[in-house]
Order: structure tokens, then sequence, then C-alpha cells
């Protein structure tokens, strides 16, 4: 392991846990709390059912959630290790929540995969993955989570574990191939009796070899910084001091989180959309300590002169090349209750600028069990597909299997303000 991953490794760790409805999804999760020590004693004794503990109990905390018995919400808990910090987040099977499970995506450094093999035919060789596993795995992959862990579940639960996993393993890399997913590994695993997940399994349990989750977890790096590229930075705050101590003449400080690349003082920016130009005073850190340098934070930025920045806007690299668009291509993940049609108009949400966006043409549907690209003339709730939106102003972006930061929008309903959709820059 090099210097940069070994690096890469100490910092805390997000993941979720996809996939279908009742894989283990939740209960994997409580495993992971009870097994690490993150859970009080007060807190386990209140998700006892009939002196049994319900580790999936854990993490639904909807009162509807606990009703129902599923989860709705993306709950977020927080453990750590001697090696590490994790941030963990159980994103919902069903598909009427696919929402929650992309947002939580769009952050994650990795996605534990659930697959349920008592669900499946596993005795046969040629079986077929549940739609959702698919579809949860395809999401993971679009919107680029680094690292992606398929745990087979509940083979404690079948006659021959070593078949089932044999077999599952099997038509996931027939899947991960077809999708040119990329997986970082396949883990045999009990949530529920604690087997491979926290402590090893017995020796070859399912003919596996490999690390268990939580070792594997514990190795995995974070997502890297888009540093390879020209700065860009998202105006989300202004700040004025009247006060020239504080400030380079009192000018205002413009807030935000570094989006690609990296900048220094005395290094000249680009004002986006209005194009003026002007030259770094001064970089602030989060605690307000003056930086001769930012990449990859949060941070204030002091400009040499007042030039016109609202919230909203971008500072670029002043020798960058990038162009404005008025059009562009997207892979849409539709997310909305109604279905996608063309000339629709949303909001399209880019950084922290607001722009109307007008649905041109649906190009392809998806099919997620097929992976054929299907012609369509809408997209139904939770559908994949190829969408060209038009813009009425234009957005400075990159595809997003180059940057995560300027490829990727969110379409919202102009009426209810629902998220309707995650677009990524093809």
């Amino acid at each position: 392991m090099n210097a940069s991953n070994l690096q890469n490794t100490r910092n805390a760790l997000r993941f979720i846990t996809c996939g279908s409805v009742d894989d283990g999804k939740s209960t994997l999760i409580g495993r992971l709390l009870v097994d690490s020590k993150a859970v009080l004693q007060d807190h386990l004794a209140g998700v006892q059912r009939a002196g049994v503990t319900d580790l999936a109990l854990l993490t639904d905390g909807l009162s509807a959630e606990r009703e129902q018995g599923i989860t709705i919400d993306v709950a977020y808990r927080y453990f750590s290790t001697e090696v590490r910090k994790f941030i963990i987040g159980d994103a919902p099977g069903h598909e009427q929540y696919t929402r929650n499970m992309v947002t939580a995506a769009s952050s994650a450094d990795a996605a534990v995969v659930l697959v349920d093999a008592i669900k499946l035919d596993w005795k046969n060789p040629a079986l077929e993955l549940l739609p959702q596993t698919r579809r949860h795995a395809l999401l993971v992959h679009l919107l680029r989570v680094p690292s992606i862990v398929f745990a087979i579940n509940k083979l404690d639960a079948v006659d021959d574990p070593n078949l089932a996993f044999l077999h599952i393993s099997n038509a996931l890399r027939k899947f991960a191939e077809q999708a040119h997913i990329k997986i970082t590994a396949m883990v045999p695993i009990s949530a529920l009796k604690g087997l491979n997940v926290v402590d090893a399994a017995e020796q070859g349990w399912c003919g596996y070899q490999g690390p268990h989750l939580l070792h594997l977890l514990e190795r995995l790096p974070t997502t890297p910084t888009e540093e390879h590229l020209a700065f860009s930075f998202p105006v989300q705050w202004i700040e004025k001091f009247h006060d020239s101590k504080v400030t380079s003449q009192g000018r205002r400080v413009f807030w935000g989180r570094v989006g690609t690349g990296a900048v220094s003082v005395g290094e000249t920016v680009t004002v986006f959309p209005s194009g003026q130009t002007a030259v770094i005073a001064q970089l602030w850190s989060a605690t307000r300590q003056s930086l001769p340098s930012i990449k990859g934070q949060s941070a204030g930025i002091v400009l040499d002169k007042e030039v016109d920045v609202s919230r909203g806007d971008w500072l670029f690299a002043g020798n960058n090349h990038l162009q404005a668009q008025h059009e562009i291509d997207t892979t849409v993940a539709w997310m909305d209750d109604e279905p996608l049609i063309s000339g629709r108009v949303y909001w399209a949400l880019h950084g922290q600028r607001w722009v109307k966006a007008k649905v041109q043409r649906i190009v392809h549907r998806l099919n997620v069990d097929t992976l054929e690209e299907e012609a369509a003339n809408e997209l139904p709730p939770n559908a994949i597909g190829h969408v060209t939106i038009a813009l009425q102003q234009p957005l400075v972006t990159l595809p997003f299997k180059q940057s995560r930061t300027l490829g990727a929008l969110v379409l919202v309903d102009t009426a209810s303000h629902k998220t309707s959709a995650a677009a990524l820059v093809r």
C-alpha cells in the first residue's frame, strides 16, 4: 500500500448498505454497532423483543419504520475501531424509496450491496438476481462510488452454503461484467448470527479465504479529491466585514467548498457567469485561519477588488478552458412518483446554482434486467435513462466520469419542490 492510499485509510469511511427489501441491511449495521461495542446498554435493552435483540431496530428510527418493519429514510450511525472511524448509512430497499438511497450513495466512499441467499434459486448455476439488487448496484456504479462490496447474507440458513456462495458469486460476476461494474470484493456473511462480519467465520466457511467484512472496510480508501482538475469553487455564502483589520480593505468573503483542483493566494480567478476576473488576496480556513493555498476543503476567499459575485456563482481558475453549455446529455436516475416525459420543465441545481431545465428528449431507457438500452417516450418511477436537457441559462459542466462535482445535477419539481431526479452529465 503506497503512502497516499495509507493516508486515505486513516480518514473516516462513509459507506452505505443497500440492496433489495429485507436482505438484512439494518441487521448488518446493527451487528456492526453491537459487536464493535458502539451501542449503550440502555439502548440495546430498548430493542429487545421477547428476550431477543432485534438488531434492525437500532437503525430504524422512524415510528413508521418500526410499525411496518421496513427502512424508509436513510439512517446514519457512527462507530469506530482501533483502525479507523466509520459513518454508515442504512439505505431503503423498497423501490418506492430509491431517491433516499441515491441521496446516500452520492456522498459515499463505499457501498455494501446485500444479497439475500434464501430469496434466490441458489441451487441453480444460472440463477437470476433480484431486480432491486441489480438496480442498486447500477446506481452506485453510475454515482461513481469508489468501492462496491457484495455481501452475500443469510448463508447460515441454506443447506449447502458453499454451493450457494459459489453460484451467487458467479451470477454477480456475470452481471458486473455486463454492466462494467468493478467489484471490490464478495464476502459471505450472516448478519443475524454475526458470521464473518466483525469476527472471522471458521476457516474455509463457504469456501471463502478472504478477510471478514469489517477487516475489509477498515482498509478501503476514501474518495480521492479531484485535485488533478482545474480549480472550481461554488459560492455558497457571502459575508461582509466592515472592519478592515478582519479582511483585506473590508472586502467580502466568499464561502464554499472547493469543488475541484487547488488555488493559492495571488492566482487569478474568473467569476461565472459574469466573466469578470480578479486575483485572490486572502484564503481562510473554516476556522478563519489564513492559508497560503486550499484544496478539497471548505474555505473563504477574499478577492483583490470588488466584483459582482452572488450565491450560486462559481469561481474558476483564470486559465481554464471550460465552455458553458445550454444543452447537455445526461444519465438520469428518475425518482419522482410521476413519469418523466419530454417537454416538462424542472429546476436544476448545479453546485449552488439554480437554473430552469427543460426535458428536450428521452433518448432511451435502460432495462435493468437485460442491461439493454430501449427506446422510450417516458421514464417511469425508479427508471434509469439517457435524457437530453435544455438549460435556460448555460452551465459549466464536465462528464460525471471525470468530476462528481461539475458533472452532477439535481432536478427538482417546480410546483411541489420535491427532488425528482439525479442527472449525471454524459
